[in-house]
């Protein structure tokens, strides 16, 4: 089957639930590609190697002309997060927020969480009493995370569900066009509007943050001076927070979700995580593996021909990676198809890998680890009342839109 066929299945929300048979099949041809579509490369070692090969572009400017297949919905105004650049300037701005987020300037800003990050999942469980069933997405997967971003980043409380909107629509900018040219049209300009008012909150808060800094990161970014970089301008750390609020809290949404998903449709696992606690560190690492929160990573381009798998792919060609599949291959992961709770050797791409591996992976682990063994811990007979439940239409972000569990009570 040619990519522009089966890259159509697999964005075709009819296969949502269940895109797994598909990778397989994609696996049959390591990369595969007819005239008209993008190179789709799915067996692991094979997107290791594009992972870490540094002639592999996320500048979609680097796309050939006839290699673009969707408009652009980027603020002409503000340039492309660090995720969409290359070095020498990705690493540039990767370097200023790792400055305050993590190692080595502040070592204990996400580790110092733990006890907030409980205390909010504490809360939330809290809130289901007197309820036998719950919708897991609404009620808590959504809450939890944009609740510790916020927080993390330094937006205020009671601004927190506006950015359920915003973030929902910015997402959707990663997906191929759906529907007629007019709806593709306005959801184009849906998407770009999303960002416009993404960006003009912002700055307000930058300005506020300029004023009077307090302990979160946007302060800690607008005041960084450091002799070694030069600090970010405003257009960039615009671009660069509205990237850090909108990934960091879909991915763990889709993470939380489908992993209690997956729990409660394997019980052995979920008895043992129960008896178990220290079992989440390794089973989280599983989840990644599963059912990965990100399935395709879009839109990457060659700068030069490079050969890969006995296919020459030429310079500017469009490129879909899927680390979903390679989470799937059995030349890599024995048993791939079977969730393995305490799986050893489990290098798998559920936060990437290379230079663009994601820096929120610890925030996103630490917070899987306390909400799903809470969650285990706390609900009496967990049970899910419709399997598969209703997904979400992004198939490069994908997860549950809802899931309803049922429940005999909570536990103390």
């Amino acid at each position: 089957m040619t990519s522009v066929a089966l890259l159509d299945q697999i964005l075709d929300h009819a296969n949502r639930a269940d895109p797994y048979p598909l990778y397989a099949e994609l696996r049959g041809t390591p990369v595969v590609r007819d005239a008209s579509g993008p190179y789709l490369v799915s067996t692991y070692w094979e997107i290791r190697s594009l992972l870490h090969d540094p002639r592999i572009s996320s500048d979609v400017r680097n796309l050939a002309p006839e290699a673009r297949t969707v408009p652009s919905t980027d603020d002409p105004e503000l340039p492309p997060s660090f995720i969409r650049i290359d070095p020498p300037d990705h690493d540039r701005v990767r370097r200023l927020i790792m400055r305050t987020y993590g190692p080595p300037h502040t070592p204990r800003r996400v580790y110092d969480l733990r006890g907030e990050i409980g205390g909010i999942v504490s809360a939330l469980i809290d809130g289901f009493q007197g309820r036998d069933r719950i919708d897991l997405v609404e009620d808590f997967s959504y809450p939890f995370p944009v609740t510790v971003i916020c927080r993390l980043l330094g937006v205020p409380q009671e601004d927190e569900q506006r950015f359920h909107g915003w973030a929902d629509t910015v997402a959707t900018a990663i997906e191929p066009p759906v529907g007629t040219p007019e709806e593709q049209q306005a959801h184009w300009r849906a998407v770009r509007e999303a960002r416009r008012q993404l960006a003009t909150y912002l700055s307000g808060l930058i300005d506020q943050r300029r004023r009077a800094p307090r302990e979160d990161m946007i302060s800690a970014l607008t005041m960084d001076r450091g002799a070694d970089e030069s600090p970010m301008s405003l257009p960039e750390m615009l671009s660069n927070l509205t990237l850090l609020l909108i990934a960091g809290h879909e991915t763990t949404v889709n993470l939380i979700t489908n992993g209690m998903l997956t729990l409660l449709r394997h019980p052995d696992a979920l008895k043992q995580l129960r008896e178990d606690p220290d079992l989440i560190f390794p089973l989280v690492e599983e989840l990644l593996r599963f059912e990965p929160p990100v399935q395709l990573l879009p839109e990457r381009t060659t700068l030069d021909d490079i050969e890969i798998a006995g296919t020459t792919i030429p310079k500017g060609a469009s490129l879909w990676l899927v680390p979903a599949s390679g989470n799937r291959d059995p030349q890599r992961f024995p048993e791939p198809d079977r969730f393995i709770p305490d799986r050893p050797d489990n290098q798998h791409f559920g936060f990437g890998s290379g230079i663009h591996n994601c820096i929120g992976s610890p925030l996103a682990r630490l917070e899987a680890q306390t909400a799903l063994t809470e969650l285990v811990r706390r609900l009496d007979n967990p049970r899910l009342v419709e399997d598969p439940p209703p997904y979400r239409r992004n198939a490069v972000l994908r997860g549950p839109q809802h899931l309803s569990i049922a429940y005999d009570g909570l536990r103390r």
